[in-house]
C-alpha cells in the first residue's frame, strides 16, 4: 500500500494507482473539471502513478495551468483534424500566429481552399475526437529523432529549433499517429476538451477557447480591428528581419549577426515612433497626447523618445505622470482583501486633473503636484507650467484612455496612444509566446534591479496585476488613435541572463515554484546575448538598466 496525503487528507492507496483515479475519487469536491495534479509542488499528469509520502493537489481550468493545458491540448485536435480533413499532402504550414481576445489566429498555407466549408470540416471532425474520447498518448524520443520526425512532417520551425535544445531526449505528443510536440502538458484524452469554436477570420481562422474565469463556456468572438492591425503589422515585421521564430533567432545569434539585428529593429521601432510624431504635429489643435498600456510595456521610456521626436517635428513636450495625481494614501480605495488598490480609477484625484489640465489649456499657470510614493501624500516642490502655442502635455498612466479620466478635457485636443508589448516571436509553428509572458519577465528583471523584489513577490503579485489591466486598460484599448508594440524580437535573449538568476531563487516549496519553473524551461529555449551592444535608448534599458533616460 502507498500513503499519501490528498487535499490534506491521508489515504491508502495501491501502489499501482494512477492519478486519474485518485482524481476521480475526489471529482466531486471541485466545481470544474480536474485536468492535473500538483504532487510535492511539482505538475504532474494524471498518468503517473502515486507514490509514497507524496502531497497531491489537483488543478482544473480555473487554475492557470489547467487552462494553460486545456488550451494547449484543443490545439492538438485542432491540428490533427486539418491535417485528417485537409490532406498532409496539400499542407506546407499551419502555423499559430496571434491571440485576440479569447481566440488563436491560425494561418496556413497549401493547396486547399480556406474557406467556411474547411472550417465546418474541421470542426465536426474535432467533435467527433471529442465524442470519441481518443487517448492522448505521450513518448519520449532523443532530440535528434524530433529533429527527424518534424522534417518528415514539414515543421520545419520545429526541427530548427531542436538544433538548439541541450536536453538529450523530449517528450511528443500523439493522438491516433498525429505526433507533435508542444511546450508543455497534455490532458489525458479528448473527452475533457467539449469547449471551442473555430470560425473565419480575415485570411486564416480563428480558434476561440475558453478562458480561465469560465472555463465551460466559448464567449462570442469580438473583433479588435486596430489591436489585429499592429498584430499584422508586427508579424511583417518578423517576417521582414526573418526572425519569425525562437529557432530562427537563434541561428542569427549562432551566425553572429546579432548587431545587425539589433540595430535593424531598433531602427524599425524609430521610425514608428517619429510616424507616430508626424500625425501628432500635423494635427494643430492636439495639446494632450495621452498614453496608456499595461504593466511593463515602457511607456516611460516610450514617452520620451515620442518627446524627442516631437521636439525634432518643433513641438515642446511636457511630461505628465498621472500617478503624480493620486489621492493620499489614507484615503485609496481598498480591495476585497483590504489592500490599497491603486489600479482603479477612484484612486485618483480626478478633479484636480481636470483642474490643472483645463487651466493649462486656458493659457494660466499651473503649478503641478508630484507623488511622495514614501509617505503616501501628494506634495508640491515649485514645479510651474504655463503652454505656450507650441507646448504639448505628453501623460502617462494607466487610465489615460479611459474618457472618465479626462471628463472635462475636449477630444479634439486629445491624441491617445495604446502602447504593449506585443511579443513578435513564436516558439515555432504551433507554440506561441504569450505576450503576457514577456511583461511578467520584464517586469520580474526590472523589480530585482530597482526595487530589490524577489522573483516570488513579483509572480505572487501578477494576477492582481492582470486583473486591473482587465478591468482598467483593455477595454478603453480600441479608442487609441495609434497602437504602439513596443516588443524588440530580441529582447527576451537579453533577459534570458537577468531573468534566470533570480527565477532559481524561488523556493521549491512555494505556491510560485511552478510557474517559475515554466517561465525557466521557457528561456531555456533562447541562446543568451550580452546587453553591450543594445543602444542606451532602447526600450529594453528600462529594464535592464543603463538608458539615457531617468526612468
Amino acid at each position: 500500500m502507498v500513503r499519501v496525503c490528498v487535499l490534506g487528507e491521508e489515504k491508502q492507496y495501491q501502489e499501482d494507482t494512477l492519478l486519474k483515479e485518485v482524481a476521480e475519487e475526489f471529482q466531486c469536491r471541485f466545481f470544474h473539471e480536474i485536468l492535473l495534479a500538483t504532487v510535492d509542488g511539482k505538475l504532474q499528469e494524471l498518468h503517473k502513478k502515486v507514490k509514497e509520502g507524496t502531497k497531491i493537489e489537483f488543478l482544473t481550468a480555473a487554475d492557470r495551468p489547467g487552462i494553460q493545458t486545456y488550451q494547449r491540448s484543443v490545439l492538438l485536435i485542432l491540428l490533427k483534424a486539418f491535417y485528417e480533413v485537409a490532406g498532409a499532402e496539400h499542407i506546407r504550414k499551419v502555423s499559430v500566429e496571434y491571440a485576440i481576445a479569447n481566440g488563436l489566429f491560425i494561418e496556413s498555407d497549401g493547396d486547399f481552399a480556406k474557406d467556411q466549408e474547411l472550417v465546418d470540416r474541421i470542426k465536426a471532425k474535432m467533435t467527433e475526437y471529442v465524442e470519441a474520447k481518443l487517448p492522448i498518448m505521450k513518448r519520449n524520443v532523443t532530440t535528434d529523432e524530433a529533429i527527424e520526425i518534424f522534417h518528415k512532417h514539414r515543421m520545419y520551425e520545429k526541427e530548427r529549433l531542436f538544433h538548439y535544445r541541450r536536453v538529450s531526449r523530449v517528450n511528443l505528443y500523439s493522438i491516433g499517429g498525429f505526433e507533435d510536440y508542444y511546450y508543455g502538458y497534455m490532458v489525458q484524452n479528448t473527452g475533457y476538451l467539449k469547449y471551442f469554436d473555430l470560425i473565419t477570420y480575415r485570411d486564416g481562422f480563428m480558434l476561440l477557447l475558453p478562458e480561465q474565469q469560465d472555463p465551460e463556456h466559448v464567449a462570442p468572438f469580438h473583433d479588435r480591428e486596430k489591436l489585429a492591425e499592429v498584430l499584422s503589422e508586427t508579424e511583417g515585421w518578423g517576417r521582414q528581419l526573418e526572425v519569425p521564430t525562437v529557432g530562427a533567432l537563434d541561428d542569427v545569434i549562432c551566425k553572429g549577426k546579432i548587431s545587425e539585428l539589433i540595430l535593424m529593429q531598433e531602427a524599425l521601432m524609430e521610425k514608428k515612433i517619429g510616424d507616430i510624431a508626424e500625425r501628432i504635429a500635423v494635427r494643430p489643435d492636439t495639446k494632450l497626447v495621452m498614453i496608456a498600456g499595461p504593466s511593463s510595456s515602457g511607456k516611460t521610456t516610450f514617452s520620451h523618445r515620442l518627446s524627442i521626436q516631437l521636439k525634432a517635428k518643433g513641438l515642446k513636450p511636457h511630461p505628465i505622470a498621472v500617478d503624480n495625481y493620486f489621492v493620499n494614501r489614507v484615503d485609496s480605495p481598498k480591495d476585497e482583501h483590504g489592500n490599497y488598490n491603486y489600479e482603479v480609477l477612484e484612486c485618483l484625484d480626478t478633479a484636480l486633473f481636470n483642474q490643472n489640465m483645463t487651466d493649462l489649456l486656458a493659457g494660466k499657470t499651473v503649478e503641478l503636484p508630484e507623488y511622495n510614493f514614501i509617505k503616501g501624500e501628494r506634495e508640491y516642490h515649485g514645479d510651474y507650467l504655463t503652454l505656450g502655442p507650441d507646448d504639448v502635455l505628453v501623460i502617462e498612466g494607466i487610465h489615460c484612455l479611459n474618457e472618465k479620466l479626462s471628463y472635462a478635457l475636449p477630444r479634439k485636443n486629445k491624441f491617445k496612444i495604446y502602447i504593449s508589448a506585443l511579443t513578435q516571436l513564436n516558439i515555432d509553428e504551433h507554440n506561441r509566446i504569450p505576450t503576457t509572458d514577456g511583461r511578467l519577465i520584464r517586469r520580474i528583471v526590472r523589480d530585482a534591479r530597482t526595487r530589490g523584489a524577489s522573483a516570488q513577490a513579483t509572480i505572487r503579485m501578477w494576477p492582481s496585476v492582470r486583473k486591473g489591466e482587465e478591468d482598467n486598460i483593455f477595454p478603453y484599448q480600441e479608442d487609441a488613435d495609434v497602437m504602439f508594440n513596443s516588443a524588440l524580437v530580441y529582447e527576451l535573449a537579453v533577459l534570458k541572463q537577468y531573468a534566470e538568476p533570480v527565477l532559481f531563487s524561488v523556493p521549491r516549496d512555494s505556491a510560485e515554484y511552478v510557474e517559475a519553473k515554466r517561465l525557466l524551461k521557457f528561456l531555456d529555449y533562447f541562446l543568451g546575448v550580452s546587453s553591450e551592444e543594445i543602444p542606451h535608448n532602447s526600450l529594453i534599458r528600462e529594464f535592464i538598466g543603463g538608458g539615457c533616460f531617468k526612468v
